[in-house]
């Protein structure tokens, strides 16, 4: 084999080592940043390592001497920046730098410690003693009910808009009877609006109020035939 051939052979031997070595890392990697930056670091870890055992191993022969020192120096510069490996006089500095003791080290300077801000007047709300929030401007708080009379609730599904999770909402702030939704005022309808956590404005957008009037009197909606028909719930 001529000298062609040895360099082909070395370089080809290089980059498989390196192929394999970055399919481990990508492999390793995944695992631990994900798929996507794996591969990322991967490929770039067989490019560079590809290069560095080129350099390193498969070198022709130099002209110089001279020529041979720059390439070492070049390949062992770019090694320390690759792996973080720092030269023993780099390791005594550090070691030095840190054996100084700390009272001959600058003390930061001291802040004056700044009073914790007093907390803010709620001045847009207040808290029931029901745990409803009620916000000033929005309306009034209907009268509400600790039970249901008699001990049997109205079914407040047959409202179109009030599901099994917004009747369980009712009946927790003291709504239980079409006749209590019946009576809401427009000022009552805007406090319940505001109040019901994650299902704001649907008693005016369902118009509860008017359906409620229609049951609380023993009337039927074309809804709530299809609650007591088991098509809805």
């Amino acid at each position: 084999m001529n000298r062609n051939t040895n360099w082909s052979i070395c370089r080809i031997i290089c980059w498989g080592l390196s192929v394999v070595a970055g399919l481990a890392l990508m492999v390793g990697l995944s695992a631990v940043v994900g798929k996507f930056l794996g591969i990322i670091a991967g490929f770039l870890f067989i490019l560079f390592v590809g290069q560095l055992f080129q350099r390193l191993v498969c070198i022709e022969e130099p002209e110089d001497s001279a020529t041979m020192l720059e390439m070492s120096q070049a390949a062992i510069e770019r090694a320390k920046d690759a792996t973080g490996v720092t030269t023993r006089k780099e390791l005594a500095s550090r070691e030095q730098a840190a054996s100084v003791p700390a009272a001959a080290k600058p003390a930061p300077p001291k802040e004056d410690p700044k009073p914790a801000p007093a907390p803010a007047a709620s001045a847009a709300s207040d808290v029931e003693d029901d745990g409803v929030r009620e916000g000033a401007g929005e309306g009034r708080k209907p009268q509400v009910l600790s039970a249901p009379k008699d001990g049997q609730a109205d079914d407040l599904k047959q409202i179109k808009g009030v599901g099994p999770k917004l009747e369980q909402m009712l009946n927790g702030m003291g709504f239980y009877h079409f006749t209590q939704i019946a009576s809401w005022t427009s000022e009552e309808v805007a406090w319940v609006d505001v109040n019901l956590t994650g299902f704001k404005g649907r008693v005016s957008r369902d118009n509860w109020v008017e359906q409620a009037k229609i049951l609380a009197v023993g009337g039927e909606t074309e809804f709530s035939k299809r609650v007591e028909d088991g098509d809805v719930y």
